[in-house]
């Protein structure tokens, strides 16, 4: 007598077994590649070298530099240790730390630094004489722009004279220069007359101081084309420089 096997039933079980251990495998590889994830990272940063003054709390020694050391050699030392210690983060973090520690330390140094200077020029002019103080009363100190410009003009007047000196005398670029100096002081104290008065004062002080100095120099230093209305009038240049930058 034959046994009939019904194999429908059977071929199904069969089939829900194989996915469901296809299914079960597949969820095993993914876990275990998840889980090994952090332990190959943490494997990659125990190879990589450890910070030996990690935990050393003054920056200065931390870093390996001088507590007299520039920011130069802070950015030095900060950059070839983070080359060295690199792929380890808390070796990374230490020195980051170290360094924003020491880059603070010296931006409060200079800004304490400013204020301190300032307070000082205050009190030194506090302390003056009354004569320095009505002296300094005249006197502003313009933008290093403004200052920039006025010394280009004034240098290439002297440039120009020095230039055209065997032709003749500076007599042109001496007007040009005292009519700038004059246009200067006028656009800041909104006064001609007063401006017109400052700019002949400065040309008659900058003509006379020449005149006696300037023979003073010994003629070896000076070129033999050059004559005294030459040097003279580079004097007085400087004088309408300082004149209509300086003066109020």
């Amino acid at each position: 007598m034959e046994l009939q096997i019904d194999s429908l039933p059977l071929l199904t079980l069969c089939h829900k077994h194989c996915v469901a251990n296809r299914f079960a495998t597949v969820v095993i590889t993914y876990l275990i590649f998840i889980l090994a994830a952090p332990r190959r990272l943490y494997s990659g940063c125990r190879n990589a070298p450890t910070f030996p003054r990690i935990r050393v709390w003054d920056p200065y020694k931390r870093l390996g530099i001088s507590p007299y050391a520039s920011e130069e050699e802070i950015w030095s030392a900060r950059n070839f240790l983070l080359e060295q210690y690199a792929g380890h983060e808390r070796s990374e973090e230490s020195i980051e730390a170290a360094f924003e520690k020491l880059l603070m330390a010296s931006f409060q140094h200079r800004k304490k630094t400013k204020i301190n200077l300032k307070s000082r020029l205050k009190k030194k002019v506090e302390e003056s004489p009354p004569w320095i103080k009505n002296l300094l009363n005249f006197v502003e100190l313009p933008p290093m722009e403004v200052i920039f410009r006025r010394l280009f003009l004034f240098a290439f007047m002297g440039g120009w004279s020095i230039m055209n000196s065997s032709e003749g005398g500076p007599a042109f670029q001496v007007a040009v220069s005292l009519a700038a100096c004059i246009y200067f002081l006028n656009e800041k104290t909104k006064s001609l007359g007063r401006a017109f008065v400052i700019g002949l004062g400065a040309l008659a002080t900058g003509w006379i101081c020449g005149s006696i100095f300037v023979p003073m120099i010994p003629t070896v230093l000076i070129h033999p084309t050059w004559t005294l209305e030459l040097l003279t009038s580079l004097v007085a240049y400087a004088f309408l420089f300082l004149a209509c930058t300086f003066l109020k």
